[in-house]
């Protein structure tokens, strides 16, 4: 598997350079990412559970898809790309908000990102990548505030902060 780089930024998303993946998360350097948010016809949110493979946050639910985007590549190009290649699912993509976190986790590795939020549509079901996807529903929007009031631990700290940010 080829090394993957992401884009280190400053907190107003200057581009900064650019470092292997694995690296960034072991130093916790600031780098651009993204949160795909899909949505149906019901107003329901397309999930994914991630798998158990995960470096991080595995068997979480999240948000429907998440990544970063490679040098020289847009947001919504490597949103369209990682929708597709995880879930199996092409769809108009709209940017909504961005924000920064900083998450470290118990294997040492620390999630600091500047994550831009995106929001589409589609009827279909997913055809999941198995390799990057353990489970996927659609759930409401009400029924999932309800659950990460109730049970926050099965959901990513990102999905937690993005959906405080849209809802």
């Amino acid at each position: 598997m080829p090394e993957e780089y992401v884009i280190l930024v400053d907190e107003n998303d200057n581009e900064m350079g650019v470092m292997e993946k694995m690296k960034a998360h072991r130093e916790g350097v600031l780098h651009r990412a993204f949160s795909v948010f899909i949505f149906n016809d019901k107003e329901e949110l397309l999930l994914q559970q991630r798998a158990s493979n995960k470096y991080h946050s595995a068997r979480l639910w999240t948000n429907t898809c998440c990544s970063h985007p490679r040098p020289n590549e847009t947001i919504k190009d490597a949103a369209h790309r990682r929708l597709f290649e995880e879930m199996g699912i092409s769809c108009d993509l709209t940017i909504k908000t961005n924000f920064i976190y900083k998450s470290p986790f118990e294997n040492g590795l620390t999630e600091h990102e500047l994550d831009y939020v995106l929001i589409g549509k589609t009827n279909k079901n997913p055809q999941i990548n198995i390799e990057e996807v353990k489970n996927f529903k659609w759930m409401s929007i009400s029924d999932i505030k309800k659950q990460l009031q109730s049970n926050p631990e099965n959901y990513t700290i990102w999905f937690k902060i993005a959906m405080e940010k849209l809802f």
